[in-house]
Protein backbone atom coordinates (compact mmCIF):
# COMPACT_ATOMS: atom_id res chain seq x y z
CA UNK A 1 0.00 0.00 0.00
CA UNK A 2 1.09 3.57 -0.65
CA UNK A 3 2.69 5.43 2.21
CA UNK A 4 0.90 8.40 3.75
CA UNK A 5 2.48 11.80 3.10
CA UNK A 6 1.66 13.23 6.54
CA UNK A 7 4.54 13.80 8.96
CA UNK A 8 3.87 11.86 12.16
CA UNK A 9 5.67 11.51 15.47
CA UNK A 10 5.64 8.58 17.87
CA UNK A 11 6.29 9.47 21.52
CA UNK A 12 7.25 6.44 23.63
CA UNK A 13 7.53 6.30 27.42
CA UNK A 14 10.47 4.25 28.74
CA UNK A 15 11.01 3.24 32.36
CA UNK A 16 13.13 0.19 33.32
CA UNK A 17 12.01 -1.79 30.27
CA UNK A 18 15.26 -2.72 28.51
CA UNK A 19 14.07 -6.20 27.43
CA UNK A 20 10.74 -4.95 26.10
CA UNK A 21 12.38 -1.97 24.39
CA UNK A 22 14.74 -4.24 22.47
CA UNK A 23 11.75 -6.28 21.31
CA UNK A 24 9.13 -3.65 20.50
CA UNK A 25 11.00 -0.55 19.33
CA UNK A 26 12.15 -2.16 16.04
CA UNK A 27 8.56 -3.27 15.39
CA UNK A 28 7.32 0.25 15.98
CA UNK A 29 9.93 1.69 13.62
CA UNK A 30 9.03 -0.86 10.96
CA UNK A 31 5.31 -0.07 11.24
CA UNK A 32 5.98 3.67 10.95
CA UNK A 33 8.23 3.15 7.94
CA UNK A 34 5.59 1.05 6.18
CA UNK A 35 2.80 3.58 6.81
CA UNK A 36 4.40 6.99 6.46
CA UNK A 37 6.98 8.60 4.22
CA UNK A 38 7.99 11.08 6.92
CA UNK A 39 8.09 10.19 10.59
CA UNK A 40 10.11 10.48 13.78
CA UNK A 41 10.36 8.68 17.11
CA UNK A 42 10.69 10.52 20.43
CA UNK A 43 11.83 8.27 23.28
CA UNK A 44 11.33 9.59 26.82
CA UNK A 45 13.54 7.88 29.41
CA UNK A 46 12.03 8.45 32.85
CA UNK A 47 15.28 8.17 34.81
CA UNK A 48 15.55 4.38 34.32
CA UNK A 49 17.82 2.51 36.72
CA UNK A 50 18.67 -0.22 34.21
CA UNK A 51 20.22 -0.02 30.72
CA UNK A 52 17.01 1.05 28.97
CA UNK A 53 18.66 4.17 27.53
CA UNK A 54 21.60 2.18 26.11
CA UNK A 55 19.25 -0.38 24.58
CA UNK A 56 17.20 2.41 23.00
CA UNK A 57 20.34 3.93 21.47
CA UNK A 58 21.40 0.57 20.03
CA UNK A 59 17.92 0.01 18.59
CA UNK A 60 18.09 3.41 16.90
CA UNK A 61 21.11 2.16 14.94
CA UNK A 62 19.12 -0.80 13.55
CA UNK A 63 18.03 -1.27 9.97
CA UNK A 64 14.36 -0.56 10.70
CA UNK A 65 15.09 2.92 12.05
CA UNK A 66 15.05 4.95 8.84
CA UNK A 67 13.54 7.96 10.63
CA UNK A 68 15.07 10.49 13.07
CA UNK A 69 15.11 9.39 16.70
CA UNK A 70 15.20 11.75 19.69
CA UNK A 71 16.01 10.56 23.21
CA UNK A 72 14.65 12.80 25.98
CA UNK A 73 16.24 11.98 29.36
CA UNK A 74 14.40 13.20 32.44
CA UNK A 75 16.36 14.57 35.40
CA UNK A 76 14.40 12.62 38.02
CA UNK A 77 11.58 10.09 38.01
CA UNK A 78 8.43 12.06 37.18
CA UNK A 79 5.82 9.55 36.04
CA UNK A 80 4.04 8.93 32.78
CA UNK A 81 1.98 12.12 32.54
CA UNK A 82 4.81 14.64 32.84
CA UNK A 83 7.18 12.57 30.72
CA UNK A 84 4.68 12.20 27.89
CA UNK A 85 4.02 15.93 28.04
CA UNK A 86 7.75 16.54 27.63
CA UNK A 87 7.86 14.08 24.72
CA UNK A 88 4.91 15.69 22.94
CA UNK A 89 6.55 19.11 23.40
CA UNK A 90 9.64 17.75 21.62
CA UNK A 91 7.64 16.19 18.77
CA UNK A 92 7.13 18.12 15.53
CA UNK A 93 4.71 15.88 13.64
CA UNK A 94 1.31 16.96 12.32
CA UNK A 95 -0.03 13.86 14.07
CA UNK A 96 1.44 12.34 17.23
CA UNK A 97 1.14 8.76 18.46
CA UNK A 98 1.36 8.46 22.24
CA UNK A 99 2.63 5.15 23.62
CA UNK A 100 2.38 5.14 27.42
CA UNK A 101 3.59 1.52 27.44
CA UNK A 102 5.49 -0.63 25.00
CA UNK A 103 2.84 -2.63 23.21
CA UNK A 104 2.88 -4.84 20.09
CA UNK A 105 2.01 -2.66 17.11
CA UNK A 106 1.78 -3.54 13.45
CA UNK A 107 1.31 -1.63 10.23
CA UNK A 108 -2.36 -2.61 9.82
CA UNK A 109 -3.44 -1.31 13.22
CA UNK A 110 -1.40 1.88 12.85
CA UNK A 111 -2.93 2.57 9.44
CA UNK A 112 -6.41 1.79 10.75
CA UNK A 113 -6.00 4.30 13.57
CA UNK A 114 -4.67 6.96 11.20
CA UNK A 115 -7.51 6.44 8.72
CA UNK A 116 -9.98 6.75 11.59
CA UNK A 117 -8.52 10.15 12.44
CA UNK A 118 -9.02 11.27 8.83
CA UNK A 119 -12.75 10.73 9.31
CA UNK A 120 -12.77 13.89 11.43
CA UNK A 121 -11.50 12.76 14.82
CA UNK A 122 -8.73 14.77 16.48
CA UNK A 123 -8.22 12.15 19.21
CA UNK A 124 -8.28 8.41 18.48
CA UNK A 125 -7.78 6.09 21.45
CA UNK A 126 -6.90 2.41 21.06
CA UNK A 127 -8.22 0.20 23.85
CA UNK A 128 -8.44 -3.51 24.64
CA UNK A 129 -11.94 -4.97 24.71
CA UNK A 130 -11.62 -5.86 28.39
CA UNK A 131 -9.81 -4.35 31.39
CA UNK A 132 -7.39 -6.66 33.13
CA UNK A 133 -7.54 -4.64 36.34
CA UNK A 134 -10.79 -4.39 38.32
CA UNK A 135 -9.64 -1.19 40.00
CA UNK A 136 -9.23 0.46 36.59
CA UNK A 137 -12.73 -0.62 35.65
CA UNK A 138 -14.19 0.87 38.84
CA UNK A 139 -12.24 4.09 38.35
CA UNK A 140 -13.53 4.60 34.81
CA UNK A 141 -17.11 3.85 35.87
CA UNK A 142 -16.92 6.53 38.57
CA UNK A 143 -15.11 8.95 36.28
CA UNK A 144 -17.54 8.55 33.37
CA UNK A 145 -20.55 8.81 35.69
CA UNK A 146 -19.32 12.09 37.20
CA UNK A 147 -17.73 13.65 34.12
CA UNK A 148 -19.49 16.30 32.04
CA UNK A 149 -17.75 15.16 28.85
CA UNK A 150 -19.80 13.39 26.20
CA UNK A 151 -16.92 10.96 25.62
CA UNK A 152 -16.37 7.95 27.85
CA UNK A 153 -12.88 6.99 28.96
CA UNK A 154 -11.46 3.47 28.84
CA UNK A 155 -8.14 1.78 29.49
CA UNK A 156 -6.02 2.91 26.56
CA UNK A 157 -2.99 1.21 25.04
CA UNK A 158 -1.99 4.13 22.82
CA UNK A 159 -3.60 7.06 21.02
CA UNK A 160 -3.23 9.32 18.00
CA UNK A 161 -3.53 13.09 18.34
CA UNK A 162 -3.82 15.80 15.74
CA UNK A 163 -1.71 18.92 16.14
CA UNK A 164 -4.93 20.83 16.73
CA UNK A 165 -5.75 18.61 19.73
CA UNK A 166 -2.26 19.12 21.16
CA UNK A 167 -2.47 22.89 20.77
CA UNK A 168 -5.96 23.00 22.28
CA UNK A 169 -4.90 21.09 25.40
CA UNK A 170 -1.72 23.16 25.71
CA UNK A 171 -3.82 26.32 25.67
CA UNK A 172 -5.91 24.87 28.51
CA UNK A 173 -2.94 23.79 30.63
CA UNK A 174 0.79 23.59 29.96
CA UNK A 175 1.09 20.43 32.03
CA UNK A 176 -2.30 18.69 32.28
CA UNK A 177 -2.78 16.52 35.34
CA UNK A 178 -4.40 13.72 33.34
CA UNK A 179 -3.86 13.95 29.59
CA UNK A 180 -6.60 11.52 28.64
CA UNK A 181 -9.24 13.51 30.54
CA UNK A 182 -7.87 16.78 29.15
CA UNK A 183 -8.28 15.45 25.60
CA UNK A 184 -11.84 14.32 26.34
CA UNK A 185 -12.74 17.75 27.74
CA UNK A 186 -11.04 19.71 24.93
CA UNK A 187 -14.26 19.98 22.91
CA UNK A 188 -12.74 18.22 19.89
CA UNK A 189 -14.09 15.02 18.39
CA UNK A 190 -12.78 11.84 20.00
CA UNK A 191 -13.37 8.17 19.38
CA UNK A 192 -12.08 4.81 20.61
CA UNK A 193 -10.90 1.88 18.52
CA UNK A 194 -11.29 -1.42 20.37
CA UNK A 195 -8.66 -4.00 19.46
CA UNK A 196 -9.21 -7.57 20.81
CA UNK A 197 -5.59 -8.58 20.24
CA UNK A 198 -4.31 -6.03 22.78
CA UNK A 199 -4.31 -6.35 26.55
CA UNK A 200 -3.81 -3.72 29.22
CA UNK A 201 -0.91 -4.08 31.62
CA UNK A 202 -1.41 -3.55 35.34
CA UNK A 203 0.30 -0.41 36.52
CA UNK A 204 2.80 -0.79 39.32
CA UNK A 205 3.39 2.89 39.86
CA UNK A 206 2.45 4.39 43.23
CA UNK A 207 1.67 7.61 41.37
CA UNK A 208 -1.48 6.10 39.85
CA UNK A 209 -3.51 6.52 43.05
CA UNK A 210 -2.62 10.22 43.30
CA UNK A 211 -3.35 10.60 39.59
CA UNK A 212 -6.78 9.01 40.02
CA UNK A 213 -7.65 11.30 42.93
CA UNK A 214 -6.40 14.41 41.11
CA UNK A 215 -8.30 13.46 37.95
CA UNK A 216 -11.58 12.91 39.77
CA UNK A 217 -11.19 16.23 41.58
CA UNK A 218 -10.17 18.25 38.52
CA UNK A 219 -12.20 16.79 35.65
CA UNK A 220 -15.38 15.55 37.38
CA UNK A 221 -17.85 16.61 40.06
CA UNK A 222 -17.25 13.42 42.07
CA UNK A 223 -16.05 15.42 45.10
CA UNK A 224 -19.18 17.58 45.04
CA UNK A 225 -21.42 14.53 44.81
CA UNK A 226 -19.58 12.85 47.66
CA UNK A 227 -19.81 15.98 49.83
CA UNK A 228 -23.51 16.33 49.01
CA UNK A 229 -24.12 12.68 49.87
CA UNK A 230 -22.36 13.02 53.22
CA UNK A 231 -24.33 16.18 54.00
CA UNK A 232 -27.61 14.45 53.20
CA UNK A 233 -26.59 11.49 55.33
CA UNK A 234 -25.80 13.79 58.26
CA UNK A 235 -29.14 15.59 57.73
CA UNK A 236 -30.98 12.26 57.76
CA UNK A 237 -29.23 11.32 61.00
CA UNK A 238 -30.23 14.64 62.53
CA UNK A 239 -33.90 14.12 61.65
CA UNK A 240 -33.70 10.58 63.05
CA UNK A 241 -32.34 11.90 66.34
CA UNK A 242 -35.10 14.53 66.51
CA UNK A 243 -37.75 11.91 65.78
CA UNK A 244 -36.30 9.62 68.43
CA UNK A 245 -36.39 12.42 71.01
CA UNK A 246 -40.02 13.32 70.18
CA UNK A 247 -41.14 9.67 70.44
CA UNK A 248 -39.45 9.27 73.82
CA UNK A 249 -40.95 12.56 75.08
CA UNK A 250 -44.50 11.85 73.94
CA UNK A 251 -44.32 8.30 75.22
CA UNK A 252 -43.61 9.54 78.72
CA UNK A 253 -40.47 7.48 78.98
CA UNK A 254 -37.36 8.82 80.52
CA UNK A 255 -34.69 9.47 77.87
CA UNK A 256 -31.76 7.10 77.94
CA UNK A 257 -28.90 8.64 79.78
CA UNK A 258 -25.58 7.85 78.23
CA UNK A 259 -22.91 9.21 76.08
CA UNK A 260 -22.76 6.43 73.49
CA UNK A 261 -25.37 7.79 71.12
CA UNK A 262 -24.21 11.38 71.59
CA UNK A 263 -20.61 10.53 70.90
CA UNK A 264 -21.62 8.47 67.85
CA UNK A 265 -23.49 11.42 66.38
CA UNK A 266 -20.62 13.79 67.15
CA UNK A 267 -18.13 11.39 65.59
CA UNK A 268 -20.13 11.09 62.39
CA UNK A 269 -20.58 14.84 62.27
CA UNK A 270 -16.91 15.61 62.73
CA UNK A 271 -16.04 12.94 60.17
CA UNK A 272 -18.25 14.63 57.61
CA UNK A 273 -16.85 18.07 58.39
CA UNK A 274 -13.24 16.98 58.13
CA UNK A 275 -13.88 15.01 54.95
CA UNK A 276 -15.42 18.07 53.32
CA UNK A 277 -12.45 20.17 54.48
CA UNK A 278 -10.11 17.57 52.98
CA UNK A 279 -11.88 17.82 49.62
CA UNK A 280 -11.65 21.63 49.75
CA UNK A 281 -7.93 21.45 50.52
CA UNK A 282 -7.47 19.03 47.63
CA UNK A 283 -9.03 21.51 45.24
CA UNK A 284 -6.89 24.33 46.63
CA UNK A 285 -3.69 22.30 46.18
CA UNK A 286 -4.67 21.48 42.60
CA UNK A 287 -5.30 25.14 41.85
CA UNK A 288 -1.93 26.07 43.34
CA UNK A 289 -0.17 23.46 41.22
CA UNK A 290 -1.95 24.56 38.06
CA UNK A 291 -1.25 28.26 38.62
CA UNK A 292 2.34 28.14 39.88
CA UNK A 293 3.62 24.91 38.34
CA UNK A 294 2.37 25.12 34.77
CA UNK A 295 5.50 23.62 33.24
CA UNK A 296 7.18 21.58 35.94
CA UNK A 297 8.78 18.62 34.21
CA UNK A 298 12.57 18.48 34.40
CA UNK A 299 14.60 17.43 31.36
CA UNK A 300 18.24 16.52 31.82
CA UNK A 301 19.26 16.04 28.19
CA UNK A 302 17.89 15.76 24.65
CA UNK A 303 19.88 13.69 22.17
CA UNK A 304 19.37 13.32 18.44
CA UNK A 305 20.21 9.73 17.56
Amino acid sequence: MDKEKTYVSAVVYLRNCAADAQKYLPRLAEALDLCFENSEIVLVNDCSSDDTADVAKKCAEGAFFTMPVTLVSMSIFQGTELCMTAGVDAAIGDFVFEFDTLCPIDEKLMRRVYETSLEGFDIVNVSPEQNRSRTSGYFYKIFNACSNSQYKLHTDIFRLLSRRAINRVRSMSKAPVYRKAAYASSGLKMTTVFEPSLSAEKSKSKLRLNLAVDSLALYTDAAYRLSLGISLLMLTGTFAEILYTVIIYLGGSKPIEGWTTTMLVLTIGFFGVFLILTLILKYVSLLVNLVFKNNHYLVENIEKL
